[in-house]
């Protein structure tokens, strides 16, 4: 356990700060890293600061990924995680957690990560199959009723890295979708419906999963910032949101 980490556990053991609730940032990879992990834990670090919950960020899956650890947060966000980064053991623990009530958010690759787990699958509820280049896109609202979403156009120009996902692995709540026609999805796009971003009670917790946030810069933006509080405030709560 590095000592930063050992350091914010202690805090949130002693009670020392009163905060909304606890987010457990998870940002291992096994795979391909992206560049933009520390633009994104910074962000989501302020994001804690700006609205009142505790952020501990890690990549020690050992001595996050067990009952006592996980029962201090009411979220865990798999943050650009990418391929197989949970043992045995760390998985089960996990599983108990989100059945006993915790909250799920997948960022960008967090849907590329754990493919031999079905368990995961259905939590994320897509998964990654391919991408074509980062492009400039329309990015349009399907359900502006859900914590963060009040901040998004109808439709409004995003430039990330689209994902092309398998078909779903569960039943879905979805927010964002992507015109294809508005760029180029390779030999392999989605056709007219293609989804960005989701929601949905999973067992006896709740998951979030957003594809945005390839890039460094994104996490720099109000709108991904906004969109990110979101999906984090409702894992975390449960608590919904009407904006119409």
């Amino acid at each position: 356990m590095t000592s930063r980490f050992a350091l914010v556990l202690a805090t949130l053991c002693s009670g020392a700060q009163a905060a909304q609730f606890n987010v457990l940032v998870f940002s291992k990879t096994a795979g391909w890293r992206h560049d933009a992990i520390p633009a994104a834990v910074k962000a989501i670090e302020e994001l804690g600061r700006q609205h009142d919950f505790n952020v501990v960020a890690t990549e020690d899956a050992g001595a996050a990924f067990n009952d006592q650890e996980l029962s201090k947060y009411q979220a865990v966000v798999f943050l650009l995680t990418t391929g197989d980064i949970l043992n045995a053991q760390q998985k089960a623990a996990f599983e108990r957690y989100i059945h006993a009530g915790g909250g799920y958010v997948g960022v960008h690759s967090a849907s590329d990560t754990e493919y031999g787990w079905p368990w995961y699958a259905k939590l994320v509820g897509h998964m990654f199959e391919q991408h074509p280049a980062i492009q400039t896109a329309v990015l349009k609202v399907e359900d502006r009723n859900f914590p963060g979403m009040d901040g998004f156009a109808k439709r409004t120009l995003v430039t990330d890295e689209w994902y092309n996902f398998h078909p779903a692995a569960s039943k879905l709540n979805y927010l964002l979708t992507v015109d294809e026609t508005s760029y180029q999805p390779g030999p392999k796009g989605m056709g007219t419906f293609h989804p960005v971003s989701w929601y949905h009670d999973f067992e006896n917790g709740r998951a979030f999963y957003t594809a945005l946030g390839h890039l460094p810069a994104s996490y720099g933006d109000a709108l991904l910032r906004r969109h990110l509080f979101g999906g984090m405030y409702w894992a975390a709560t449960g608590k919904g949101f009407r904006a119409e």
